[in-house]
């Protein structure tokens, strides 16, 4: 009997792409090459699967180009690069991996808040241009993170991670913005309190983005929102790129309308807007929040299982355990 075959768009663990080997033909990308679209519908053909990465675009006119697609399995978490419903409408089923990269992204954010906090990054450059002659008192003096206000936008597992660190390991005030306001049990242990968009961004010392992209949240902070914000405050975008206006924020920072940021995600990644280049008052890293060796395991772990159980083998055959579209698997 001949396997399905199945293609992993972008290189992974061997290990696990020997696991798919059990089940699959697999064709992977063993150069880890970034595939145009043309070249991505042209390696579907025939293909009954396929692993993502998180940043592969599939959307109606892939979905149509490649009518042996049965399953796109990413192991990101969010999932904007690919088109649900028209996935939906094709009886494509699509999963992602929640949850098993929660603690790693909180804690890089928390670390990219206080690297933008204490001016790491523009301390470091100084250090390494040979410009440290001499010590004064308010060299790189930053803002202190201990007993400050924590301000959360987008208050999910990550944001609420966020929040714990803040809450019980710095004594931070806890304040956060939702469109739903948590649960009481899910809020108390952290003295976490709701605010309007409108005060969460007066009353932040440090702002922190954890909301998904979604066409609503495209710009959600821009020029008028950061006009808002405390000059001494901080922003850390640890979301999705998007979700902040790039230019509108370079010009906050380079006119010191807010004290600095921490992104870890860009609008039009992998290209950086060029004004977040210059200005000095910013910690840039390249979207690596979840960059653990275990959380990147168990990131691509779980991308598999999906596959292999949408596929309809293995022992959870019919069932991928975080399915976006579960009702796909009800058409039979």
């Amino acid at each position: 009997m001949n396997k399905q075959r199945v293609l992993v768009a972008r290189k992974v663990f061997d290990d696990v792409v020997d696991h798919l080997r059990k089940h699959f033909d697999v064709e992977a990308n063993e150069r880890d090459e970034v595939w145009s679209q043309d070249e991505l519908i042209r390696r579907l053909q025939g293909k009954a699967g396929m692993f993502i990465a998180g940043g592969e675009k599939i959307d109606a006119a892939l979905l149509d180009a490649c009518p042996d697609l049965r399953a796109v399995c990413s192991m990101a978490v969010g999932y904007n690069n690919i088109d649900v419903p028209a996935c939906t409408a094709r009886g494509v089923l699509v999963s992602n991996a929640p949850d098993v990269l929660t603690e790693t992204t909180a804690d890089f954010g928390f670390a990219l808040m206080m690297a933008t906090a204490r001016r790491i990054t523009e301390a470091e450059h100084f250090l390494r241009r040979g410009e440290w002659q001499r010590w004064s008192v308010d060299m790189f003096a930053g803002a202190d993170v201990h007993g400050a206000t924590l301000g959360i936008l987008g208050m999910g597992r990550i944001g609420r991670a966020i929040a714990q660190r803040g809450a019980l390991g710095f004594g931070m005030r806890v304040i956060y913005h939702n469109r739903s306001r948590l649960a009481p049990e899910l809020e108390a242990p952290l003295g976490a309190r709701w605010v309007s968009q409108e005060e969460l961004l007066r009353e932040a010392d440090h702002l922190v983005i954890v909301v998904p992209y979604t066409p609503d949240a495209h710009h959600l902070i821009g020029e008028a929102e950061l006009a808002q914000m405390k000059r001494s405050a901080t922003l850390t975008n640890v979301a999705r790129g998007g979700v902040v206006d790039d230019a509108a924020l370079a010009r906050a920072l380079r006119e010191r309308r807010i004290a600095a940021a921490g992104l870890d995600v860009f609008e039009g990644e992998p290209q950086v807007h060029p004004d977040l280049l210059t200005v000095p008052n910013v910690v840039l890293t390249p979207h690596i929040a979840s960059a653990s060796i275990p959380t990147r395991r168990a990131m691509a772990n779980l991308a598999v299982d999906n596959l292999i159980a949408a596929l309809g083998v293995g022992p959870q055959a019919g069932r991928p355990p975080t399915a976006l579209n579960p009702e796909v698997l009800a058409r039979g």
